[in-house]
């Protein structure tokens, strides 16, 4: 059983072992309208989307790119998804796997699960609920129930995307958001500007070098210059 968190140390890293990053999806759909809303509607929740509208592609992006979650339509041109799927597992991944399909037989959702999804999603369905689903998958796979992650005083509740100092709101921007909840993920480490970059923004979006130091002021004025350090060629950490 764990006892009171007495210390901030103690209460970042014990959030942190049962934490999830949820940051950067990966969105396989070769319906380009629907593509769309889905992307909008994870920007809206706070996640960063890269998509493939092919097989081949999703496939390559799943294997080359670090991603936190994927969510792969079956029916894809070029290379299934479920053979997507399988050469991820027979290479060792352990991404979290959301499937999409329009089919209604019991037989290609069984073979989905059978071949290492975690969860699916059969087509039409409200966006509210992928997003629902993706959020419990993401708690799921690092074994944590509670979507608020604690450090501290400081607080970030990744549902609604709502940060409080002790007990107090703070008005973030999406993309401070963003880097405080990596961040607060990974409080047992130093995180590199370019780390930051790659999960902060999407493979489309361009990324000014200058940027990160920028909104990690910014971070540091609302919550306080203690809550982010920083080390010269090593990056910067919570507490």
């Amino acid at each position: 059983m764990i006892g009171k968190q007495d210390s901030w140390e103690f209460s970042c890293s014990y959030w942190q072992r049962n934490g999830v990053i949820t940051i950067r999806i990966l969105l396989v759909e070769d319906e380009a309208v629907f593509a769309q809303r889905i992307r909008a509607n994870l920007t809206e929740a706070g996640f960063v989307t890269d998509h493939a509208a092919d097989g081949n592609k999703g496939w390559i992006l799943g294997d080359t790119q670090a991603y936190d979650a994927a969510i792969l339509d079956l029916g894809l041109p070029a290379l299934s998804g479920l053979d997507i799927l399988k050469r991820w597992r027979h290479a060792g991944s352990r991404l979290p796997v959301l499937i999409l399909t329009g089919r209604s037989g019991w037989v290609e959702r069984v073979n989905g699960l059978n071949a290492g999804a975690d969860d699916y999603l059969e087509k039409p369905f409200q966006t509210q609920e992928l997003v629902a689903r993706l959020r419990a998958l993401l708690r799921r796979s690092s074994g944590m129930a509670d979507p608020t992650i604690r450090c501290g005083e400081l607080e970030l509740d990744t549902t609604t995307g709502v940060a409080r100092k002790a007990g107090r709101s703070v008005d973030l921007t999406a993309l401070e958001l963003r880097i405080l909840e990596y961040l607060m993920h990974r409080t047992e480490r130093f995180v590199s500007q370019s780390e930051l970059r790659d999960h902060i923004y999407s493979v489309e979006e361009t990324r000014d070098t200058n940027a990160v130091e920028v909104h990690i002021a910014r971070l540091r004025k609302k919550l306080g210059r203690g809550i982010i350090r920083t080390a010269r060629g090593m990056g910067y950490r919570i507490g």
